[in-house]
Protein backbone atom coordinates (compact mmCIF):
# COMPACT_ATOMS: atom_id res chain seq x y z
CA UNK A 1 0.00 0.00 0.00
CA UNK A 2 2.91 2.41 0.99
CA UNK A 3 0.35 4.38 3.04
CA UNK A 4 2.23 3.89 6.20
CA UNK A 5 4.90 5.77 5.63
CA UNK A 6 2.99 8.53 4.02
CA UNK A 7 1.38 11.43 6.60
CA UNK A 8 -2.10 10.87 8.34
CA UNK A 9 -4.48 13.72 6.93
CA UNK A 10 -7.19 12.05 9.00
CA UNK A 11 -7.68 9.45 11.64
CA UNK A 12 -11.28 8.32 11.67
CA UNK A 13 -11.03 6.81 14.61
CA UNK A 14 -12.31 4.09 14.95
CA UNK A 15 -12.77 3.35 11.27
CA UNK A 16 -10.39 4.79 8.72
CA UNK A 17 -7.18 6.67 8.08
CA UNK A 18 -7.27 8.94 5.26
CA UNK A 19 -3.42 10.02 4.34
CA UNK A 20 -1.96 13.26 2.59
CA UNK A 21 -1.53 10.91 -0.43
CA UNK A 22 -4.86 10.81 -1.01
CA UNK A 23 -4.80 6.95 -0.04
CA UNK A 24 -7.46 5.26 2.77
CA UNK A 25 -7.13 2.74 5.05
CA UNK A 26 -9.97 1.16 6.41
CA UNK A 27 -9.00 -0.13 10.23
CA UNK A 28 -12.72 -1.55 10.99
CA UNK A 29 -15.26 -3.62 9.27
CA UNK A 30 -12.93 -5.36 6.38
CA UNK A 31 -12.61 -9.17 7.41
CA UNK A 32 -15.11 -11.20 5.17
CA UNK A 33 -16.39 -14.47 6.00
CA UNK A 34 -18.19 -16.63 2.82
CA UNK A 35 -22.25 -17.45 3.07
CA UNK A 36 -23.09 -21.00 3.30
CA UNK A 37 -25.03 -23.15 6.28
CA UNK A 38 -24.15 -21.99 9.76
CA UNK A 39 -23.72 -25.20 12.37
CA UNK A 40 -24.47 -23.34 15.29
CA UNK A 41 -27.91 -21.64 14.22
CA UNK A 42 -28.74 -24.20 11.60
CA UNK A 43 -29.29 -20.86 9.33
CA UNK A 44 -28.32 -21.12 5.90
CA UNK A 45 -27.23 -17.93 3.65
CA UNK A 46 -26.09 -17.03 -0.07
CA UNK A 47 -25.20 -13.48 -2.01
CA UNK A 48 -27.25 -12.56 -4.53
CA UNK A 49 -26.72 -9.83 -7.07
CA UNK A 50 -29.70 -7.01 -6.29
CA UNK A 51 -28.95 -4.16 -8.68
CA UNK A 52 -26.52 -5.00 -11.64
CA UNK A 53 -26.79 -1.58 -12.82
CA UNK A 54 -24.89 -0.78 -9.96
CA UNK A 55 -23.60 -3.67 -8.42
CA UNK A 56 -25.43 -3.46 -5.36
CA UNK A 57 -25.57 -6.80 -4.14
CA UNK A 58 -27.18 -8.57 -0.60
CA UNK A 59 -27.05 -11.64 1.47
CA UNK A 60 -30.08 -13.74 1.97
CA UNK A 61 -30.59 -15.85 5.29
CA UNK A 62 -32.95 -18.36 6.10
CA UNK A 63 -33.17 -21.72 8.56
CA UNK A 64 -32.30 -24.41 6.96
CA UNK A 65 -35.61 -26.51 7.77
CA UNK A 66 -38.58 -24.69 6.23
CA UNK A 67 -41.72 -26.50 6.49
CA UNK A 68 -43.41 -25.96 2.58
CA UNK A 69 -45.95 -23.31 2.01
CA UNK A 70 -44.48 -22.18 5.57
CA UNK A 71 -44.06 -18.16 4.76
CA UNK A 72 -41.82 -16.28 6.92
CA UNK A 73 -41.79 -12.56 7.67
CA UNK A 74 -38.82 -11.50 6.25
CA UNK A 75 -36.04 -8.24 7.53
CA UNK A 76 -34.51 -6.16 5.63
CA UNK A 77 -30.95 -5.66 7.20
CA UNK A 78 -29.19 -2.23 7.13
CA UNK A 79 -25.60 -2.45 8.83
CA UNK A 80 -24.44 -0.46 10.90
CA UNK A 81 -20.33 1.15 10.54
CA UNK A 82 -21.02 5.18 9.90
CA UNK A 83 -21.98 5.00 6.29
CA UNK A 84 -18.07 4.45 5.87
CA UNK A 85 -17.05 0.54 6.70
CA UNK A 86 -18.27 -2.72 7.10
CA UNK A 87 -20.36 -5.30 4.58
CA UNK A 88 -23.31 -7.88 5.22
CA UNK A 89 -20.04 -10.37 4.90
CA UNK A 90 -18.27 -8.82 7.84
CA UNK A 91 -17.89 -11.80 10.68
CA UNK A 92 -19.28 -10.07 13.42
CA UNK A 93 -22.52 -8.78 11.15
CA UNK A 94 -22.88 -12.37 9.41
CA UNK A 95 -23.01 -13.86 12.74
CA UNK A 96 -25.82 -11.83 14.52
CA UNK A 97 -27.91 -12.30 11.37
CA UNK A 98 -27.52 -15.99 11.23
CA UNK A 99 -29.02 -15.92 15.38
CA UNK A 100 -31.55 -13.04 14.43
CA UNK A 101 -33.09 -15.42 11.58
CA UNK A 102 -32.59 -18.61 13.90
CA UNK A 103 -34.07 -17.04 17.29
CA UNK A 104 -37.21 -14.95 15.31
CA UNK A 105 -37.79 -17.57 12.53
CA UNK A 106 -37.67 -15.33 10.00
CA UNK A 107 -35.86 -14.76 5.82
CA UNK A 108 -33.48 -11.59 6.07
CA UNK A 109 -31.62 -9.56 3.52
CA UNK A 110 -28.40 -7.67 4.48
CA UNK A 111 -27.70 -5.28 1.80
CA UNK A 112 -24.15 -4.24 0.87
CA UNK A 113 -24.60 -0.65 0.39
CA UNK A 114 -21.86 1.31 -1.42
CA UNK A 115 -19.59 3.16 1.28
CA UNK A 116 -17.79 7.12 1.45
CA UNK A 117 -16.14 8.28 0.74
CA UNK A 118 -15.79 6.19 -2.59
CA UNK A 119 -19.69 6.73 -2.87
CA UNK A 120 -20.47 9.85 -0.78
CA UNK A 121 -23.65 10.09 0.32
CA UNK A 122 -26.46 9.93 -0.50
CA UNK A 123 -25.46 7.01 -2.50
CA UNK A 124 -25.84 4.33 0.52
CA UNK A 125 -29.63 5.53 1.00
CA UNK A 126 -29.96 5.38 -3.12
CA UNK A 127 -28.81 1.60 -2.56
CA UNK A 128 -31.16 0.74 0.08
CA UNK A 129 -34.08 2.26 -1.51
CA UNK A 130 -33.16 0.49 -4.69
CA UNK A 131 -32.90 -2.86 -2.96
CA UNK A 132 -36.79 -2.33 -1.22
CA UNK A 133 -37.81 -1.87 -4.65
CA UNK A 134 -36.28 -4.91 -5.89
CA UNK A 135 -37.63 -6.52 -3.06
CA UNK A 136 -41.07 -4.97 -3.40
CA UNK A 137 -40.78 -6.24 -7.19
CA UNK A 138 -41.66 -9.65 -5.80
CA UNK A 139 -45.22 -8.86 -5.19
CA UNK A 140 -45.72 -8.31 -9.31
CA UNK A 141 -46.53 -11.79 -10.96
CA UNK A 142 -44.00 -11.19 -13.33
CA UNK A 143 -41.07 -13.33 -11.89
CA UNK A 144 -38.25 -13.66 -14.08
CA UNK A 145 -36.00 -11.22 -11.80
CA UNK A 146 -37.13 -12.98 -8.36
CA UNK A 147 -35.53 -14.45 -6.27
CA UNK A 148 -36.31 -18.05 -5.08
CA UNK A 149 -35.88 -17.96 -1.35
CA UNK A 150 -38.25 -14.95 -1.26
CA UNK A 151 -40.59 -16.04 -3.34
CA UNK A 152 -40.90 -19.59 -1.38
CA UNK A 153 -40.55 -18.39 2.14
CA UNK A 154 -41.48 -15.29 2.79
CA UNK A 155 -44.93 -13.53 3.63
CA UNK A 156 -44.51 -9.88 1.93
CA UNK A 157 -47.00 -8.81 4.09
CA UNK A 158 -44.87 -8.84 6.71
CA UNK A 159 -42.13 -7.12 5.94
CA UNK A 160 -39.44 -4.82 8.40
CA UNK A 161 -36.86 -2.56 8.09
CA UNK A 162 -34.11 -3.24 11.07
CA UNK A 163 -30.59 -1.73 11.29
CA UNK A 164 -27.94 -0.68 14.10
CA UNK A 165 -26.52 2.90 13.81
CA UNK A 166 -26.03 4.12 10.61
CA UNK A 167 -28.40 1.33 9.13
CA UNK A 168 -31.41 2.57 12.05
CA UNK A 169 -30.53 5.64 10.21
CA UNK A 170 -31.47 4.41 6.60
CA UNK A 171 -34.59 2.62 7.93
CA UNK A 172 -35.76 5.65 9.33
CA UNK A 173 -35.11 7.77 6.06
CA UNK A 174 -36.71 4.98 3.98
CA UNK A 175 -40.17 4.75 5.75
CA UNK A 176 -40.33 8.55 4.89
CA UNK A 177 -39.92 7.59 0.96
CA UNK A 178 -42.35 4.79 0.93
CA UNK A 179 -44.76 7.02 1.92
CA UNK A 180 -43.88 9.71 -0.81
CA UNK A 181 -43.64 6.61 -3.45
CA UNK A 182 -45.64 4.60 -5.71
CA UNK A 183 -44.44 1.61 -3.81
CA UNK A 184 -46.43 2.99 -1.10
CA UNK A 185 -49.96 1.39 -2.27
CA UNK A 186 -48.68 -2.19 -2.62
CA UNK A 187 -45.85 -2.31 -0.38
CA UNK A 188 -46.91 -2.28 3.91
CA UNK A 189 -43.54 -2.20 5.99
CA UNK A 190 -45.30 -3.58 9.40
CA UNK A 191 -42.23 -2.67 11.25
CA UNK A 192 -39.01 -1.07 11.87
CA UNK A 193 -36.31 -2.31 14.11
CA UNK A 194 -33.56 0.43 15.15
CA UNK A 195 -30.74 -0.54 17.39
CA UNK A 196 -28.47 2.47 18.87
CA UNK A 197 -29.90 4.63 15.68
CA UNK A 198 -27.12 6.82 14.40
CA UNK A 199 -28.93 10.59 14.78
CA UNK A 200 -26.96 13.61 15.83
CA UNK A 201 -27.21 17.51 16.02
CA UNK A 202 -25.22 20.21 16.61
CA UNK A 203 -26.78 21.51 19.90
CA UNK A 204 -25.39 18.69 22.39
CA UNK A 205 -28.46 17.39 24.66
CA UNK A 206 -28.38 14.95 27.28
CA UNK A 207 -24.97 13.16 28.29
CA UNK A 208 -23.65 14.48 25.34
CA UNK A 209 -23.24 17.99 27.34
CA UNK A 210 -20.66 16.30 29.98
CA UNK A 211 -18.62 14.21 27.09
CA UNK A 212 -16.72 16.18 24.90
CA UNK A 213 -14.46 14.08 24.19
CA UNK A 214 -17.24 11.56 22.37
CA UNK A 215 -19.16 14.37 21.28
CA UNK A 216 -16.08 15.86 18.88
CA UNK A 217 -15.69 11.96 17.86
CA UNK A 218 -18.81 11.56 16.50
CA UNK A 219 -18.91 15.35 15.06
CA UNK A 220 -15.90 14.64 12.81
CA UNK A 221 -17.24 11.36 11.70
CA UNK A 222 -20.16 13.17 10.28
CA UNK A 223 -18.35 15.97 8.49
CA UNK A 224 -16.01 13.56 7.15
CA UNK A 225 -18.76 11.65 5.70
CA UNK A 226 -21.42 14.34 4.73
CA UNK A 227 -19.60 17.81 4.40
CA UNK A 228 -22.33 19.75 3.74
CA UNK A 229 -23.56 23.24 4.65
CA UNK A 230 -25.36 22.43 7.07
CA UNK A 231 -22.78 20.17 9.35
CA UNK A 232 -24.71 18.02 11.90
CA UNK A 233 -27.74 19.60 11.36
CA UNK A 234 -27.99 18.33 8.04
CA UNK A 235 -31.43 16.22 7.96
CA UNK A 236 -29.75 12.87 6.97
CA UNK A 237 -28.37 12.94 10.57
CA UNK A 238 -30.86 15.10 12.53
CA UNK A 239 -34.69 14.58 11.79
CA UNK A 240 -35.43 17.56 13.68
CA UNK A 241 -34.50 20.29 11.99
CA UNK A 242 -36.55 22.29 9.55
CA UNK A 243 -37.34 20.95 6.16
CA UNK A 244 -37.62 17.15 7.97
CA UNK A 245 -40.77 15.06 7.35
CA UNK A 246 -43.07 15.00 10.08
CA UNK A 247 -42.50 11.76 11.84
CA UNK A 248 -46.31 11.36 11.52
CA UNK A 249 -45.86 10.38 8.20
CA UNK A 250 -43.58 7.50 8.88
CA UNK A 251 -45.42 4.37 6.66
CA UNK A 252 -45.06 1.95 9.27
CA UNK A 253 -46.86 0.15 11.85
CA UNK A 254 -44.70 -0.46 14.60
CA UNK A 255 -41.37 0.98 15.75
CA UNK A 256 -39.18 -0.78 18.21
CA UNK A 257 -36.21 1.45 19.66
CA UNK A 258 -33.64 -0.03 21.00
CA UNK A 259 -30.62 2.25 23.26
CA UNK A 260 -27.73 1.27 25.14
CA UNK A 261 -26.56 3.49 29.03
CA UNK A 262 -23.22 3.93 27.95
CA UNK A 263 -23.86 5.05 23.90
CA UNK A 264 -23.29 8.52 23.13
CA UNK A 265 -25.88 8.34 20.65
CA UNK A 266 -28.73 7.09 23.52
CA UNK A 267 -30.08 10.53 24.43
CA UNK A 268 -30.88 10.89 20.80
CA UNK A 269 -32.51 8.01 20.71
CA UNK A 270 -34.62 8.66 23.32
CA UNK A 271 -35.42 11.75 21.84
CA UNK A 272 -36.79 10.37 18.75
CA UNK A 273 -38.94 7.99 20.83
CA UNK A 274 -39.90 10.39 22.80
CA UNK A 275 -40.94 12.89 19.55
CA UNK A 276 -42.32 9.79 17.82
CA UNK A 277 -45.00 9.14 20.74
CA UNK A 278 -45.89 12.67 20.60
CA UNK A 279 -46.35 13.17 16.61
CA UNK A 280 -49.48 12.19 16.63
CA UNK A 281 -48.18 8.83 14.36
CA UNK A 282 -50.85 6.16 14.77
CA UNK A 283 -48.35 3.32 15.33
CA UNK A 284 -47.26 1.47 17.91
CA UNK A 285 -43.98 2.90 19.43
CA UNK A 286 -41.53 0.57 21.74
CA UNK A 287 -38.25 1.33 23.27
CA UNK A 288 -35.73 -0.72 25.41
CA UNK A 289 -32.60 0.48 26.94
CA UNK A 290 -29.77 -2.15 27.42
CA UNK A 291 -28.26 -1.21 30.60
CA UNK A 292 -24.65 -0.45 31.65
CA UNK A 293 -23.48 -1.12 27.73
CA UNK A 294 -22.21 1.05 25.41
CA UNK A 295 -23.06 1.33 21.12
CA UNK A 296 -23.88 -1.96 19.60
CA UNK A 297 -22.30 -4.35 21.99
CA UNK A 298 -24.63 -7.23 20.33
CA UNK A 299 -22.21 -7.06 18.07
CA UNK A 300 -18.83 -7.39 19.07
CA UNK A 301 -20.30 -9.19 22.06
CA UNK A 302 -22.86 -11.50 20.88
CA UNK A 303 -22.83 -14.23 23.76
CA UNK A 304 -23.23 -12.04 26.28
CA UNK A 305 -26.88 -12.31 28.10
CA UNK A 306 -27.27 -8.56 26.75
CA UNK A 307 -26.94 -9.56 23.83
CA UNK A 308 -29.06 -12.25 23.90
CA UNK A 309 -32.26 -10.58 25.23
CA UNK A 310 -31.86 -7.75 22.54
CA UNK A 311 -32.13 -10.45 20.22
CA UNK A 312 -34.96 -11.90 21.84
CA UNK A 313 -36.59 -8.19 22.24
CA UNK A 314 -36.29 -8.02 18.53
CA UNK A 315 -37.41 -11.37 18.09
CA UNK A 316 -40.63 -10.83 19.79
CA UNK A 317 -41.26 -7.55 18.03
CA UNK A 318 -40.72 -9.42 14.33
CA UNK A 319 -42.71 -12.21 15.56
CA UNK A 320 -45.87 -10.19 16.08
CA UNK A 321 -47.66 -11.27 13.12
CA UNK A 322 -50.09 -10.26 10.80
CA UNK A 323 -50.66 -7.07 12.88
CA UNK A 324 -51.29 -8.56 16.11
CA UNK A 325 -50.61 -6.07 19.11
CA UNK A 326 -49.65 -3.76 16.29
CA UNK A 327 -52.04 -0.49 15.83
CA UNK A 328 -53.62 -0.22 12.07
Amino acid sequence: MGSDTSEVALDLFPYLKVYKDGTLERIAGVEVVPPGLDPQTNVLSKDILIVPQTGVSARIYRPNFVIKDQKLPFVVYFHGGAFCVASPAFPNYHNSLNKLVAEANIVALSVDYRLVPEHPLPTAYQDSWAALQWVASHKEEDGHHHEGWIKDYVDLDQVFLVGDSAGANIAHHLAFRIKESDLGQSFKILGIGMIHPYFWGTNPIGSETADGLRKELVDKWWLYVCPSDKGCDDPFINPFVDGSPDLAGLACHGILVIVAEKDILRDRGRFYYDKLVKSGWRGKAEIMENEGEDHVFHIFNPDCDKAKSLMKRLAAFLNQGSGKGIVE
